[in-house]
C-alpha cells in the first residue's frame, strides 16, 4: 500500500519541481502543497510556467509574473509566467541583430527555428532561473514551488557552450530547434549556476507526477532516466488519482487497471520513494478544494450545468464524413494517452467496411497495431520504426555537418539531434513514402507531425532555396508532400482529445500550430468521456458531471463538429472497434 502524500510531515528541500505528463495532475498537487506548507506558517512562493495553467483560477485572482500574495493564504506568493510571452520577447531578441542583414527567406527560417517547443521551454527556464539562484529570494521563502519542470533535453542544451553566434547564418543540415540557444552567452554563468542548484540533492527535489496508467507511469520513467543521466538524482513519485471505491462494473473495471499499471511500474520508478493521492472528481479550483485536494476523500461536488447541446456526432458520422468527402489522407492528433491509436483503427476499419482500400499506420513507439487489428481486417498496417528513422537522419545530418564545422560545433548539433523536433522530422520524412501511395489507397496515420514540424520543413527549404545551398537533405517526397498536406481537400486532421482541461488547452494549442502550418482540421473527437456512461459509482459519477463544461468548450471551438465516444471497460481492438463506431 503506498504511502498518503502529505507534505506537512515530509523533509522537503527548499526547493520543489513537479513535473509529469499532461493531465497528470501537477498544477492541483503544486497548488494543494504551497497551500498546505503556507497554511502551517511557513513562506512559500508558487512559480508556474506550464503555458495551459490556470492558476488564477485556481486561486480566483489576478497573476503576473512578479508574484501576488493569495489574501486567504496569507504566507503564500504565487507568480504566473507566461511562457508564451517569455518566448516571443525571446526570439525577437534573438533575432533583431539580424534585421536587415539577411535576406527575409532567412529571418523566417529562424523565426521558425526558435518558435518550437524546446525555445519555448528554454525561454521559461531563462525566466525562472533567477528564482532559484537569487539569494534574497532564498532567504525570504522557506520553499519555492515549481509547476512544470525543464527536461533533461533542455538542461543538457544549457550546459553547452554557447559561443556559436554563427550557427543560424551557417545551417545547411535542415530542420532544427537548436536556434533556442543563440544569444544566452551572457547569461551562461546564470544558467550555470540554475544547473548547479537543480542537481544539489540537498536544496532541490524533483516531485515526478503520474496517474495510475501506463502511458503517463512510462513517461515518468522517461523523464526520471533523463533527468538523471545529468546529475537530478533528487527524486520522488506521486500516484495522483487512485480510484478508492469500486462498487459498479465500470468503477470496477478501473480499479482493476490501475491496479495492473501499478504492478506493472516501471523499473526505474520502484526504487522512488513514492506516495498517493485518491481520485477526486471535483475540479481543483478555490481555496476550499485546493486545501481538500490532499485532506479530504468525501467532497463530492456535482456540476449544475446542462449540456444544451442539440447534435453531438458519432465517430460513425465523421468516418461517413471523410467517405464522403474522398479524404485521402487522415491523420489522428492530440496528446499522449487519449487515445488516437484506437480512433484511427476505427477510422481505418470504418473506411475498409465502405470499400475503401486503406492503409494505417502509426509512428508512436508505444502503439502496436496488431495488438488493435489483426492481419484478417483486410486493411494495411505498417509501422514506422522511429529509432531506425532517427539513427538514418542523424547519420546523415551529422555526415553533412562535419564537412563544415569544427568539434565544438559539433556539441551543438548532436544534443540538437535529441530534441523531440528531430524525433519527429525524421518520422516525417518516412511518412512521406508512405503517403504517396495515397494515390493508390486512403492513408491513415496516428501520431501526427506538429505544424512547427511542417514549417520547419517548408522554411528550411525555402530558404536553402533562397541562398542556393541546398545539399539534398530534405527529399523531393517530402517537398512534395507539404503542398498536399496544406490541401483540405485531401488531408484531414482529427484531433483527440479528453473532456479535462489540460488535454483540451493542448490540443488548443495543437490547432493553432496547424492553423501556423496552413492545414485546416475540422473535426474533434472527446475519447473516454464519463459523461457518456452509465456508471452509478458516485466519484464518477461527479467525475462525469465534471466533463460539462469541457465538453462545451470542445462544441464551441469545433463549430459543433466533434463526436462523443464513452469510457470503455474492455480493451478495444479489432471486432470492438464497432463500438466506437456506434
Amino acid at each position: 500500500m503506498l504511502k498518503k502524500f502529505d507534505p506537512c510531515s515530509m523533509n522537503l528541500t527548499e526547493y520543489l519541481f513537479f513535473t509529469g505528463k499532461g493531465g497528470v495532475g501537477k498544477t492541483s498537487t503544486a497548488c494543494a502543497t504551497a497551500v498546505a506548507l503556507a497554511d502551517q506558517g511557513e513562506q512559500i512562493m508558487l512559480v508556474s510556467t506550464d503555458p495551459a495553467s490556470n492558476l488564477q483560477d485556481v486561486f480566483n485572482t489576478e497573476l503576473d509574473n512578479k508574484g501576488v500574495k493569495i489574501k486567504e493564504v496569507p504566507n503564500l506568493t504565487v507568480v504566473n509566467l507566461n511562457p508564451e510571452k517569455a518566448a516571443a520577447e525571446y526570439r525577437e531578441n534573438v533575432i533583431a541583430p539580424y534585421a536587415g542583414r539577411l535576406p527575409e527567406a532567412a529571418i523566417n527560417n529562424m523565426k521558425e527555428q526558435l518558435s518550437g517547443s524546446c525555445t519555448v521551454e528554454i525561454a521559461a527556464f531563462s525566466e525562472f532561473s533567477k528564482f532559484i539562484t537569487d539569494e534574497k529570494m532564498e532567504r525570504k521563502f522557506d520553499h519555492i514551488i515549481f509547476d512544470t519542470a525543464p527536461t533533461g533535453h533542455t538542461l543538457r542544451m544549457l550546459q553547452l557552450p554557447s559561443a556559436w553566434s554563427n550557427f543560424i547564418g551557417e545551417n545547411t543540415h535542415g530542420a532544427s530547434c537548436l536556434g533556442q540557444l543563440s544569444g544566452l552567452e551572457d547569461k551562461k554563468t546564470l544558467y550555470g549556476d540554475a544547473v548547479d542548484t537543480l542537481s544539489n540533492k540537498t536544496k532541490t527535489t524533483l516531485v515526478l507526477v503520474s496517474r495510475p496508467e501506463a502511458a503517463p507511469l512510462k513517461e515518468a520513467a522517461r523523464a526520471s532516466k533523463e533527468l538523471r543521466d545529468i546529475g537530478i538524482n533528487n527524486q520522488m513519485l506521486i500516484i495522483n488519482g487512485i480510484l478508492k471505491i469500486h462498487d459498479d462494473d465500470i468503477s470496477d473495471s478501473i480499479y482493476l487497471k490501475q491496479k495492473n499499471a501499478l504492478e506493472n511500474t516501471p523499473g526505474l520508478l520502484k526504487n522512488l520513494e513514492t506516495y498517493e493521492i485518491p481520485l477526486r472528481p471535483y475540479n481543483v479550483t478555490g481555496i476550499r478544494n485546493v486545501r481538500a485536494f490532499l485532506e479530504k476523500d468525501d467532497i463530492v461536488e456535482c456540476s449544475s450545468a446542462n449540456l444544451n447541446i442539440n447534435k453531438i456526432f458519432k465517430l460513425k458520422d465523421i468516418v461517413d464524413d471523410l467517405y464522403r468527402n474522398d479524404k485521402k489522407v487522415i491523420f489522428t492528433m492530440g496528446k499522449g494517452g487519449v487515445g488516437k491509436t484506437t480512433i484511427a483503427a476505427a477510422i481505418a476499419l470504418g473506411l475498409s467496411q465502405k470499400g475503401v482500400k486503406v492503409h494505417l499506420t502509426t509512428t508512436d513507439p508505444a502503439a502496436n497495431l496488431k495488438s488493435v487489428l489483426d492481419k484478417s481486417c483486410g486493411i494495411t498496417l505498417s509501422q514506422v520504426d522511429e529509432k531506425k528513422e532517427l539513427e538514418k537522419y542523424k547519420t546523415e545530418v551529422l555526415n553533412n555537418a562535419r564537412k563544415t564545422m569544427d568539434k565544438s560545433d559539433m556539441a551543438y548539433i548532436e544534443e540538437d539531434l535529441r530534441s523531440p523536433c528531430t524525433q519527429e522530422i525524421a518520422a516525417f520524412r518516412a511518412f512521406a513514402e508512405i503517403v504517396e501511395k495515397s494515390k493508390d489507397e486512403v492513408v491513415v496515420i496516428d501520431t501526427a507531425p506538429t505544424g512547427h514540424t511542417l514549417l520547419l520543413l517548408d522554411s528550411t527549404e525555402s530558404y536553402n532555396r533562397e541562398i542556393k545551398r541546398s545539399e539534398g537533405n530534405i527529399p523531393q517526397s517530402v517537398r512534395e508532400l507539404l503542398p498536399k498536406l496544406k490541401n483540405a481537400n485531401d488531408t484531414e486532421v482529427i484531433i483527440v482529445t479528453l473532456a479535462e482541461d489540460t488535454p483540451v488547452y493542448e490540443s488548443l494549442r495543437l490547432e493553432s500550430d496547424l492553423e501556423r502550418a496552413g492545414i485546416a482540421s475540422r473535426w474533434w473527437v472527446i475519447n473516454s468521456s464519463m459523461y457518456a456512461s452509465d456508471t452509478t459509482n458516485n466519484v464518477l459519477k461527479a467525475k462525469a458531471s465534471n466533463e460539462i463544461p469541457w465538453i462545451k468548450k470542445v462544441n464551441e471551438i469545433s463549430n459543433g463538429n466533434f463526436a462523443l465516444i464513452k469510457w470503455k471497460a474492455e480493451e478495444i481492438k479489432n471486432e470492438k472497434l464497432f463500438d466506437l463506431l456506434g
